[in-house]
């Protein structure tokens, strides 16, 4: 799951229905309350940990974390020395995900349609407005993580695909990437900065989470197709920000004093002002695809065994 959501595009709900995890996970975040406290003083804290299946989650978001610090770098890597690739792959994955999320809406209905239309409006809008925050400013990361968490108990659209929504994707795979420098290199003070930004980032994660997991559980089992579509049209109009032609129209300093992107415009290969290498997006972008297509065959095998 901590693979899926370092890329825009792959979605860790999606990996927990394929390992067979997905109820568990939405049934043990439900039990996790203020009671445990109450169970903790009352039965110990061995019985109460089993209760609560905090040995799960414990794995789980242990092998999230590793995941995470492991392959940010490579990620950041990649998307400064070959962004037209990477987003490429990126945008396939995306393209992939939209078939895989809509065609399990069963029931087309006029208020489906509309509810599909208002999502590509409402993400396509997002795309092109300003960030709403600068990714440097500590409620900026909590309200981040508070939204991009939703992805970990949500098929189909990836806490990273938010982060780029936000406009803290790239910042949040920095600090990533700061963290593991500071430990392979034992620059505590690079650690001790980054790992604050991940605290503020991971508490508004855990908010979110629990927020989230009541009201996502009740829209599927009440309105599955609505809420399907919604997040149909959500990534239909939110492929503009994945799109691997950009135009810079405004940067920004980010935290270590270099100029980067802040806003961009798509643009088609043709504009591009180097080369828009468009044999290999090509390919990049059916790999990214392909990638979906192979997850979605063995999900569908694990569910006939």
């Amino acid at each position: 799951m901590g693979a899926a959501d370092v890329v825009p595009g792959v979605s860790g709900g999606t990996i927990a229905f394929i390992s067979g995890i997905y109820e568990e996970l939405i049934e043990t975040i439900h039990k996790l309350d203020i009671r445990f406290f109450t169970s903790w003083k009352k039965n110990g804290f061995f019985d109460t940990w089993k209760k609560y299946n905090l040995g799960f989650l414990l794995a789980l978001f242990t092998g999230v974390a590793i995941s995470l610090l492991s392959l940010s770098k490579g990620i950041t890597w990649a998307l400064v020395h070959h962004p037209i690739l990477v987003w490429s792959f990126f945008f396939g994955l995306v393209v992939a995900s939209i078939f895989y999320v809509g065609k399990q809406i069963d029931r087309w209905r006029l208020k489906t349609i509309l509810a599909m239309i208002v999502a590509i409006a409402i993400s396509y809008f997002i795309t092109i407005a300003k960030p709403i925050g600068t990714s440097d400013s500590t409620w900026f990361l909590f309200f981040a993580g508070f939204i991009a968490i939703i992805a970990m108990i949500l098929p189909g659209i990836s806490g990273a695909f938010i982060l780029l929504l936000l406009g803290a994707y790239k910042s949040i795979i920095g600090t990533l990437t700061q963290v593991s420098d500071g430990i392979s290199g034992l620059n505590w003070d690079l650690f001790l900065n980054a790992f604050l930004k991940l605290c503020v980032f991971g508490v508004g994660a855990i908010i979110g989470l629990k927020v989230f997991s009541g009201v996502l559980n009740w829209l599927f089992k009440h309105h599955k197709n609505s809420t399907l579509a919604i997040l149909t049209g959500f990534m239909i109009g939110a492929l503009n920000k994945i799109w691997p032609w950009k135009e810079v129209l405004e940067f920004r300093i980010n935290h270590v004093g270099e100029q980067v992107p802040f806003l961009e415009k798509s643009i088609l290969p043709s504009n591009y002002e180097s080369d828009p290498l468009i044999v290999y997006a090509i390919i990049f972008m059916i790999l990214g695809f392909l990638s979906i297509f192979i997850l979605e065959r063995i999900a569908m095998k694990k569910t006939t065994k």
